[in-house]
């Protein structure tokens, strides 16, 4: 197995320290996927710049995000991601019985946002190529056009550290360690 660097601000590329400065800031820590995401600052300024727009610039909520990249991280089976969005859902105000759903690999009760899981992971696992019905169902749930494309953006910014986790297994960090999450967890898997 590779090893790569889990970087911190201090240990980073001068091109790659910006975001994880940020990031600590926010969190308190830097999330281990950006610190490995930092091993490229191509990779950690993409993805830096691209969430600021998705959270910033974005239509959803911040519990209708957290949603969009729970479901990327299962979807993706990143249990780096899971877990970590698992904190950030239930922090953001996402219902209990909702995040649970989703890392069960089912669809949630509450039809809103049974409609963004179901959208954003048919969108995974059709790599884009989903039908017209879908997006219906999307867009009778309540979500607009544009959010059919802000999907888009938020399985994009989940790509890059969906894959990196899954690349590089980085460990939980501590205040994520009590939501850690096996592909095994999923319904019939």
């Amino acid at each position: 197995m590779t090893s790569y660097r889990i970087h911190t601000a201090d240990t980073a590329d001068e091109a790659a320290k910006e975001p994880l400065e940020v990031l600590e800031g926010a969190f308190g820590f830097v999330p281990a996927a950006a610190g490995l995401m930092a091993n490229s600052p191509a990779l950690i300024n993409t993805f830096f710049s691209a969430f600021g727009h998705f959270r910033g610039g974005g239509t959803f909520g911040p519990d209708e995000r957290q949603v969009l990249l729970l479901s990327n991280a299962v979807a993706n089976r990143s249990e780096w991601a899971v877990a970590f969005h698992t904190l950030e859902s239930l922090e953001d105000g996402v219902e209990p019985a909702v995040v649970e759903a989703i890392r069960r690999g089912e669809v949630p009760a509450d039809p809103r946002m049974a409609a963004l899981s179901a959208f954003t992971q048919s969108l995974i696992e059709q790599r884009g190529r989903v039908d017209d019905a879908e997006v219906q169902a999307f867009k009778e749930a309540g979500f607009t056009e544009e959010q059919v494309f802000e999907v888009i953006t938020g399985v994009a910014i989940s790509a890059m550290t969906n894959y990196t986790a899954n690349l590089a297994w980085p460990p939980l960090e501590d205040s994520v360690l009590p939501h850690a999450w096996k592909t095994g967890y999923l319904t019939g898997a």
